[in-house]
């Protein structure tokens, strides 16, 4: 039997931590106004740790809520979607094997490639095609830097059996 309460307090924690590493750790983007962060590194985290489920919905919380706090209410909701959906994709692969590494890299790297993609359409509609096209630059390397952190961060913090 699962409980729902830890898993639910699990959740909110990760959802806090993904706040926290998405708003107070701001690499500022001149082009389109926007920033770089290290919340992708723990949104990875948490879809190993707390699964597909949780682990979108702590994505989605923690990085719409940094929007919302930080004035962006144009991309909560665009960021709400965008993370679930990143979270859930890594989630899906990793679910084919649970156990393996490479599927986690393989994993948030996918995920991650959907993010830079997504995020590059809603900047198309919401602040033109020009800034949208030159912040891909930044999106993929705070993706590319989520990535590569989470790697470390999961071999060390991950027990596997």
């Amino acid at each position: 039997m699962k409980n729902k309460t830890l898993d639910l307090t699990y959740t909110a924690l990760f959802a806090a931590l993904i706040f926290v590493a998405t708003y107070l750790i701001k690499i500022p983007n001149p082009a389109t106004g926007g920033y770089s962060h290290l919340g992708d590194c723990m949104i990875f985290l948490a879809v190993v740790l707390l699964g597909r489920r949780d682990g979108s919905v702590a994505a989605a919380i923690g990085g719409g809520l940094s929007d919302m706090l930080s004035g962006a209410t144009a991309w909560v909701l665009p960021t709400l979607v965008i993370k679930y959906v990143m979270a859930m994709i890594m989630g899906t692969i990793v679910m084919k094997n649970p156990e393996g590494r490479k599927r986690e890299l393989v994993g948030a790297t996918v995920g991650g490639v959907f993010q830079i993609a997504a995020y590059t359409l809603v900047k198309v509609v919401l602040v033109g095609a020009g800034p949208a096209v030159l912040s891909i630059p930044n999106v993929t390397i705070q993706t590319a830097v989520g990535v590569v952190l989470f790697a470390v961060l999961a071999r060390v913090i991950v027990k596997r059996r």
